[in-house]
Formats: C-alpha cells, structure tokens, sequence
C-alpha cells in the first residue's frame, strides 16, 4: 500500500502513524490535514520522495484509510459531553462547504456591509476592484475577506500588501490576527534577516506566500525590476490615492510601480482609499486606470448609464450613512460630539508671540521682491517659526536655538530646504514629521536681515514663559479633568515632539492619579504599540501623540475622546486624528472631539478661519470629508495672506485661490461619486441568506458562547457573568492551575482578570471570542481529542432515555467532504446529522429536532451497547441509502453556492459540488422513556 497514486482529494490516508486528510494536490507535491480537524499543523509531502522511501521505511509509507467507528469505551459519561464532541466537530471545521469560505478561518465577524466588496470580487476574473468605502468603516477588513476568500479558493497563490511605511506593522498584524495570515513585512529593516532564511538563488519577494512590503522600498530601481519579476498573483495597495503620480518624485515612483503591477491582466489588483479624490489633476482617472485602462481615458464627469454600471462592477464607495440607512439599520459608529473651547495668552506668552509675530512678518515683507520660489522659502520659515513658538516654551526653545548654516552655500536654499516644505503644511502623501524643523528655521538665521540680537531677544522671551505662565497647558489640565469625568479616555494631540513630552510630564504632575504616557516619532513602531497597549490595560488613563499615532494606529478599543492641543494646519490631518477613536468598533456610543483653541492668538484663528472650517463645511454636507487639494498652494497662501497680509497683495496668493476653488469642484465630485457607486443594487437580504448558510454550516456567534461557556463549566474553569454578553475570568490564576489542561492554560492572556464576549463590538477592554480565537480552539481540541480517545467522561457516542419517542432512534454525526469545483477544485466539510428509527431514515431537519430533546434518564451499561451493535449494523447495511442522502445534500450546498452567486450576479453555472467520502463521527441513542 506505499503507492500515493490514486488518491483522490479530500481522501482519508495513512501516513507516519496517523490519519490526514489529503487537502491540496500541486503536481506531486501533496498537503495533509490531521483528520481530527483545524487547521493542525500541515504537512507537505512529495508523492515521488514517499515512493522512494517507502519500500525501506514503512512509516513513510502514504496508504489509504479510514475512520474508525465509535467503540464502546469510547462513551461519554452525559449527554453535556457529548454535546461538546458534537459543537467541537463543527467548530474545529476549516475547509467549509459553505460560501464564504474564509469565514471558516477568520477571527472577525464580518457586519453584513462587509461582505459587498467580497460579493462584487467574487464576480469579477481577475478581481480588479476599488474599495473606497469612509474613514473608519471597515476597508482592512473587506480587503482581509477577499484575500482570505481567494486563497481558500485557490484562485490567488501569493499575496503582496503594498502599504506606506507607517502601516507596515499595523497590516501584519492585522492579518496574522484577524485573518490567521502568517504575513512576511519587507522592509529596509526586515530585508537583511529575510535574505538570510531563504534559500540560494531565490528572492524574497518569491519566497513568501503573505507578505506586507514597505511600498517605497520597491518604488526604486534597486528592488523595483525583482520586485516585479517576482510579484504575487494577488496585489493590495493601501492608500491608493498616494500612489497615481503627482508633483512629488515619490509619488510618481510609486504610480509607475503600481501600473507596471497592473499591466499583468490576470493578477488580482485591489485598491483600497477612503479618499480616491486626492486633489491631483487626473488622479481620480489614473486610479481607475489601474482597475482597467480603458476607465482612464473615459470623461467621468459625463459617464452615459453602460459606461457607469461597467465601472460599478470594480468600484465601491460608501459613507457611514449609506451603510446605516442601507445595511443595518442601527448604529454601528459612535456619534461625534465636537467642543471649542478656548484659552487667553498670558503676558509673558503674549510679548513672546508678538515679537515673534514681528520678527517673522519682517522676513516675508522683506522678500516681496524675490522669484516666486525663494519668497516661498521665505513663507515657510517663517510659518515654522510661528508654529513651534505657539506650540509650547519648549518647542519654541528648541526653535530659537544658535544653529550654525545647516541648507547649504548660497544660491542653493531651494535644492537643500525642499525636502523640509512638507513639515510645514503637514504633506498627506508623506509620513508626519513631528520634530521641529531645524534645518528649514535656520532660514531665518543665514538670510539677509537676520540679527543675532533679534533671535536672542525671542529666546530670552521664550525662556520667561514658565510653567505657571502658560495658560494653554493649564486649560489643558482642566479640560483632560472634565474629559475623564465624563467616562472618557483622552487622547491629547501635539504637533511637535518638544510639546508633547512638555504636556505629558505637566499632566503627571497635575493628575497624579491618572496614567499618562507620550508616545512620539522618537519611538519605533514596535515600542509605539507596546506604549500603547500597556496603557490600554491602565485606567484612568491618557495618551498623549503626536501625528506618527494619527495614521496606522486603531485607538478606538481603548480611547474615546480626542483633544487638539495644537491644531493641525492641514483639514486631513484633522480628519486622521479624529478618525483613530471615531470608527467601526468604537465601544462607546459617543465620542468626544475638543478643538481647542486661543482665543486672542492669531495663529489659531487663522487656522481655524482660512483652514478647517471650510473643512468641516463639506463634511457636514456631504457626511464624509474630502481631502485639501494642492496642500502646499493652500495652506501655505492663505496662511500667510492672513497672517502678514490682512488681504493686501491679492497676486501672491493666486496658487492658494485656485486651490480652494479645487477643493470644492472635488467635493462635487465626491458627492456624484458616493451617490453612484454605494452598490444599492446588492440587497441585504439575498447577504444575509449567504451569511445565514455560513453560519449553519460553521456555527453562528451564539454557538460559539454556548461551547465556550459549557467547555469552561466542565473543566471547573470559574467565571461570571457581568451582563450584556460580557464574561469575566482571573486569567493569570488559571494560567497556573496545573490540572488544566496546558493548552487551555496558555491560551488564557497573561491578567489578572480578562473579560470576554462574543458578540463584535464589545466595549472597552473587553477581547471577542470569535470561533478561531485561540482559546476556543484550544477547548475545541481538548473535547474532540478527548472523545477520540475517551478521556475523562468525553466520548464519541452517549445513550439517554428521552420522552416522546415510541421506538429507539440513532442519530449519525457524520462529517462528509466534498471537492468544490469553483473555477478551482478544493476540499469542503461539514458536520451533519442524520437519523434512523428502525428501517427509515428520518429527514436532516427531524434529526435535528432530535437532537435537542432533553434527556430524562441514562441507560445501562450493557443496554447501551447493546444498541452501539444493533446502530452500526444498520449503519452499515443503509450505506447505499446514505450515501443518497449525503449527495442530495452536496446538491443542497450547491444551491447555497448559485445563491451567493446570483447575489453577487456571478454566472451560476461555473458552481459544482461532489461528494468524497464521509467519517462516522459520533452517535446519539436515544431510548424512549418507559
């Protein structure tokens, strides 16, 4: 029997003392799954190598097999037992039959808006999609559904996550524990090692199934060709609307990466952007282009009805509203509750201001006469100065420093201060730069007009400004006080580092009860996260961030009210930090946003008056924001015209006009946009059809708390209810409990008390248990290894007396596989139950109103076996009956896939299921009353 050949997929075979599954077949390369069931740990086997070892040694021989049925010291003690066996069966099932096969292999459960995009990818070959639904409503996950769905589905191989450096970490995690995606990030600090653990000639970029690649590491000659060459069949881009070209060097060397990818017309390409109009000229075009070329050359603003409906097939785009009214119908989001307050400049900060005021004004009157890109230069030093010395002393300080010439020789300023441009008016392309800008102020000292005395003045007014004398920062202690008595933990933004390591050792000193940490650009990603996380678990509680939080960092578990200690200068940046608390999974009903301000500092006026509130003007219109165009005409023209030139001038400001006149054609167009591509036409009923046979084949929510809790009770596990689905266990107690059984034990966290629930969302600090969550996996196998071999009272098969029968009843769990032929063959299962009473077979839907007749009474012993004979026999004499029933049923499940197709009009006739084989997993006798 060493001969593999043969074997078809999804067969039961023997090899090196166990039983597999044969899940996967790729040539003579073989993967195997532990028959037991999850995900275990696979193994890839070689046909031609087993063939070649077998002879001389046996245990490398791959034979067929089969399982055993239940034998009689394998009984459970109760029918509680037995249940478990049962709900562990199902739970542990990963090759669903059902049709959204990733959801077999999740750790989220999806909201039924969620699944749209993964309907729309699974009628498109390749899928060539846009997923531009709003800030905070879900697009990680869409993009995670998909990615899931066409592996599982063998209809993507390899996967590439292309992502801005920031969101690099942030992505892996996402996938590794949300999706169960072992994902490889690639990036200049992850290169060297990954070199080092590939094999000889092969390129990372070849070697890894899941990776997250930093995207600027392969926009650039050096990586870009092998990149390429080696490229994945299925291609993410996250925040695709920095990657269509534009001014910046950066941003065309990513569109020209990006479209090379796209060029391959069978690769998988998804896009994913909350803002698809970024304010470029074209780029919206060039982002379609992306999906299809043809879409690029197509005039948008007048699509004819085909033209449209052609690229609703490859675009979604959705606000909060939309899902709500749409979709759910309840709320899934927390309402924004905005506050302005305001603060008064003290003297000492005042006479710091206007001499800085001063200072600066001079620089810019002083270049009116200069070419238009050295007065600019002018403009931004300028700028800077004023931010760092409203911001705090200590940036102010850090600003005023003695620096020598930093830019360069004369004549070069343009060439060597460029770069700096961006930390000015906050570049939405480029990660946030949370240090003051040194190299752009020391401007201020190398031009012409500059004076020593001046700037040592300036420094010596910053140094007046004590603690005591800042009433920006204690308004700041007053406003965190209310905040945190209203129920909510803060999160205070500062635009500079000096600030905020200012603020936070001001609130320790201020709330000595309060936990309090800064978390700056100074902090890699990794210890950012760690920061964080320690926080989370700390109450009351503040973070206090600056912009490198503001992107990549979901704060919504553990924060619910933001306060803008420094406004930004940019709208999109506003839009950014409040989204980090305001978005899906935000526990709280409300959250609190405060704008604060002062109210006789200019800079703050100016930015409130020219900058974000025409910012909040669109967004109350149309319900999302629409991203500033032209961030540097804008925010640097307006402003400098309000700040040093009250509306004189008109003519140096002609870019910042026509950048808002920009701004409001884009947000005509967002709002024709969202208007057509919500995907109205997929109905949430035929989804949550879709959903409800997933749930049926994979267990629902409810299934899961059920097991759960009746698996913790049987192993004497304590918790308690706290009400509204929340549970609560002292984790780190159990941890150490060495009758446990050890798997169990490790995957309790390290706390001394864990809450947990098992409906999404939960609210703060509390974990879902979803059922790929370690700990119910680790109970799953603890029943279902259990029952196989007897432990402890589990068992395979359990005989109870039950009331309302007249004859004996034996009901089969039964575990059939079937091959899914789905453009591609892969294996399925399910657990079903079957029942017989004498010689018929009772319907699937009789079975299981058997199931949960409740128990009145045991059986004996040698009355119980008695009937395990006399249920096999006939088990083995209705096989050919049986097998009847099992494929009726395999035609069921098909029906389930043309439905989930028609939903997603799909062709339906590219669907096919046949069934394998089956395993007896269990049997429940049920013996009537007397």
């Amino acid at each position: 029997m060493g001969s593999s050949a043969g074997l078809a997929l999804g067969s039961v075979v023997h090899f090196r003392g166990r039983d597999w599954v044969l899940q996967d077949q790729e040539g003579d390369l073989l993967t195997l799954r532990p028959l037991a069931g999850g995900d275990g740990a696979l193994l890839k086997v070689h046909r031609l190598l087993v063939e070649r070892l077998s002879p001389t040694l046996p245990w490398e021989a791959l034979s067929p097999s089969s399982f055993p049925p239940p034998q009689a010291e394998q009984r459970a003690w109760n029918h509680q037992d037995f249940t478990l066996f049962q709900e562990a069966a199902r739970l542990l099932l990963r090759d669903g039959v059902a049709p959204f096969r990733s959801l077999a292999k999740i750790s989220v459960r999806p909201r039924p808006y969620q699944l749209v995009p993964l309907l729309m990818a699974l009628r498109l070959s390749p899928v060539r999609l846009l997923i531009a639904d709003d800030v905070g409503v879900g697009k990680t996950i869409e993009a995670g559904l998909i990615i899931r769905e066409l592996l599982e589905a063998k209809e993507a191989r390899r996967v590439a996550v292309l992502v801005p450096p920031h969101l690099l970490e942030q992505w892996t995690l996402e996938l590794s524990e949300k999706f169960a995606l072992e994902a490889t990030p690639i990036s200049p600090a992850t290169l060297g090692s990954l070199e080092r653990r590939v094999p000889p000639g092969r390129s990372v970029y070849a070697h890894f199934p899941v990776q997250v690649v930093s995207i600027d590491l392969v926009k650039g000659p050096r990586h870009r060709t092998l990149f390429l060459q080696e490229a994945p069949d299925l291609v993410v881009v996250d925040e695709a609307h920095g990657a269509v070209g534009g001014p910046r060097q950066e941003g065309q060397q990513r569109y020209e990466l990006v479209r090379a990818l796209a060029e391959d017309r069978e690769r998988h390409l998804l896009l994913l952007t909350a803002t698809p109009h970024s304010g470029i000229p074209e780029a919206f075009a060039r982002l379609l282009g992306l999906l299809d070329p043809e879409f690029a050359r197509w005039d948008l603003a007048g699509l004819g009805e085909e033209e449209r409906a052609r690229l609703a097939l490859h675009f979604v785009q959705r606000t909060r509203k939309d899902v709500l009214a749409t979709w759910e119908g309840t709320s899934l989001f927390p309402e924004r509750r905005v506050l302005h307050r305001t603060y008064h400049l003290s003297d000492p900060y005042r006479a710091l201001y206007e001499a800085t005021y001063r200072y600066a004004t001079g620089l810019v009157r002083s270049g009116e006469a200069l070419e238009a890109p050295r007065r600019r230069m002018r403009w931004w030093a300028a700028l800077a100065l004023l931010r760092a010395v409203m911001s705090s002393p200590r940036a102010a300080l850090s600003a005023l420093e003695r620096r020598g010439a930093q830019a360069g020789e004369a004549g070069r300023w343009e060439e060597a201060l460029d770069p700096y441009a961006p930390q000015v008016y906050e570049a939405s392309e480029l990660p946030p730069d949370d240090e003051v800008p040194l190299p752009l102020l020391s401007l201020v000292e190398e031009l012409p007009g500059a004076r020593d005395r001046s700037l040592a003045h300036l420094r010596r007014l910053a140094e007046a400004v004590r603690q005591e004398d800042d009433s920006k920062l204690q308004g700041l202690v007053g406003l965190v006080r209310e905040v945190l008595a209203q129920g909510h933990a803060p999160v205070v933004w500062c635009h500079y580092v000096d600030t905020a390591e200012y603020v936070a050792e001001a609130l320790r000193e201020a709330l000595p009860g309060v936990h309090v940490a800064a978390v700056t650009g100074r902090l890699d990603g990794e210890l950012r996260r760690e920061v964080i996380g320690e926080l989370m678990g700390k109450s009351p509680r503040v973070l206090v961030a600056t912009d490198c939080v503001s992107e990549g960092v979901n704060l919504q578990a553990g924060f619910s009210a933001v306060i803008h200690y420094d406004l930004p200068w940019n709208p999109n940046r506003l839009e950014q930090r409040e989204g980090r608390v305001d978005r899906y999974g935000q526990p709280k009903a409300e959250v609190v946003v405060v704008r604060y301000r002062g109210e006789d500092n200019p800079v703050d006026q100016a930015v409130v008056e020219v900058l974000l509130r025409k910012a909040e003007e669109i967004r109350r219109v149309l319900g999302v924001p629409v991203p500033l165009p032209q961030e540097e005409a804008y925010v640097v023209d307006r402003m400098v015209e309000r700040l040093f030139y009250a509306r004189q001038q008109p003519l140096l400001f002609h870019k910042g006009r026509a950048a808002e006149e920009a701004w409001e054609r884009d947000a005509e167009r967002e709002r024709l946009s969202r208007t057509r591509f919500a995907q109205r036409a997929l109905k949430p009923e035929e989804v949550m059809e879709v959903l409800r046979e997933t749930d049926g084949v994979l267990g629902d929510p409810q299934a899961v708390r059920n097991f759960t809790l009746l698996a913790l009770d049987r192993l004497g596990i304590p918790f308690r209810s706290l009400g509204n689905g929340v549970y609560e266990v002292a984790a780190s107690r159990i941890r150490e409990v060495a009758s446990y059984p050890q798997a169990v034990r490790e995957a309790f966290p390290r706390e001394e008390v864990w809450r947990f629930g098992f409906q999404d969302p939960l609210p703060e600090g509390v974990a879902f248990l979803g059922r790929n969550h370690p700990l119910v996996v680790a109970l799953a196998r603890y029943a279902f290894e259990g029952a196989l071999v007897g432990r402890g009272g589990l068992g395979r098969w359990v005989a109870l007396r039950v009331r309302g029968l007249e004859r004996s009843t034996y009901l089969y769990l039964l575990r059939p596989r079937y091959r899914l032929h789905l453009g591609r063959e892969v294996v399925g299962e399910e657990v079903v139950v079957l029942g017989r009473q004498g010689e018929e077979w009772v319907s699937r839907e009789r079975a299981l109103a058997l199931l949960n007749l409740p128990p009145s009474g045991d059986v004996p012993p040698e009355e119980a076996e008695e009937h395990l004979r006399l249920a096999l026999k006939r088990y083995r004499e209705g096989e050919g009956r049986l097998r009847g029933l099992l494929e009726a049923r395999a035609q069921e499940v098909q029906g389930a896939h043309r439905r989930a197709r028609r939903a997603a009009r799909m062709r339906v006739r590219e669907v096919g299921v046949q069934l394998v084989d089956w395993d007896l997993l269990g049997l429940r006798i049920l013996v009537p009353q007397r």
